[in-house]
């Protein structure tokens, strides 16, 4: 994909509204991906600052490119750092900041990692099993666990990971037909798997890939972490936004939020998730999961 290729950011408008950004404040958002969020955020700024973290080196080239188009003094405004959103709090302060005035975390793969088929992320044509966010640090791949983990192994993961519940069948195919030697081949085994249950409005390997990316990546161990540490980076009154795509990880936002909440730390502003309207439905599909909530920090 090339930098100038079209990037829809999902609930763009809602995003900038819950974080209420002000022209002097600093901004992090902890998921740059094709900078759709922290292009907008950064024409919002005047005096201020943002702070744009991703662990995947192409994303940081690419959004490099773009922001460059907002003018020449774009490097004094936005500072990229290749790090994962669980490293807020170690990368906010090594550059020196005290506290931030809001937080954004985009937990959706952005539609630059979907639309390379060599990443590994889509079953829409036959790629490599690799699905790593960060090919620089990280070494466990979809090959690795597709090719080389136990039945049971499998089968939990797809079970735990995106509900499956066909896991068992997906599993016990997905090594009867090993070696698995590409995504292709990995979506047809488990399109043959699965139970079909009346009309199927997603792809049947969606949750098989879902589970996988989400292993190798190790994403809800990284969210737990982001959002255990990235309270305290916040000033009193600052906001932390966040948009999931999937129920596991929207339930882990959520009991956060309400720990938080029970713990005098944040308070929570989205009693009801906010979610995409019609319009936005209808020029952007790929939003039709997105839920975003937002909470507020409050004073130590």
């Amino acid at each position: 994909m090339s930098s100038n290729a079209p990037h829809t950011p999902v609930l763009l408008d809602e995003v900038l509204q819950w974080l209420q950004i002000k022209p002097e404040g600093t901004y992090v958002d902890a998921t740059l991906g094709a900078a759709g969020h922290s292009s907008a955020i950064a024409q919002l700024l005047s005096s201020g600052r943002l702070i744009s973290l991703d662990r995947d080196a192409q994303a940081l080239a690419l959004a490099r490119q773009r922001l460059t188009n907002f003018g020449t003094n774009v490097e004094s405004r936005v500072t990229l750092v290749h790090a994962a959103f669980s490293k807020i709090a170690e990368v906010v302060r090594e550059l020196g900041i005290p506290t931030v005035d809001g937080v954004l975390a985009d937990l959706g793969v952005s539609s630059m990692q979907l639309d390379r088929g060599e990443r590994g992320f889509s079953f829409r044509e036959a790629a490599a099993l690799d699905m790593r966010m960060d090919t620089v640090n990280d070494e466990l791949t979809a090959d690795e666990i597709v090719n080389q983990w136990s039945e049971t192994e499998i089968a939990d993961l797809l079970y735990r990971e995106a509900d499956e519940h066909d896991s068992r069948r997906i599993a016990k195919a997905i090594v009867r037909a090993r070696p698995i030697r590409d995504t292709a081949h990995l979506a047809t085994t488990v399109a043959g798997a699965r139970k079909q249950w009346g009309r199927q409005r997603l792809h049947p390997a969606t949750k098989t890939f879902l589970a996988l990316r989400i292993a190798v990546n190790r994403e809800m161990e990284e969210l737990g972490q982001f959002l255990s540490r990235t309270p305290a980076t916040i000033i009193p009154g600052g906001r932390l936004v966040v948009l999931t795509y999937h129920s596991r990880e929207d339930r882990l936002v959520k009991h956060a939020f309400q720990q938080s909440e029970r713990e005098g730390t944040l308070r929570v502003l989205t009693r009801h998730v906010v979610v995409p309207g019609e319009k936005e439905l209808f020029e952007n599909p790929r939003s039709r999961s997105a839920k975003l909530r937002c909470a507020e920090r409050l004073a130590a």
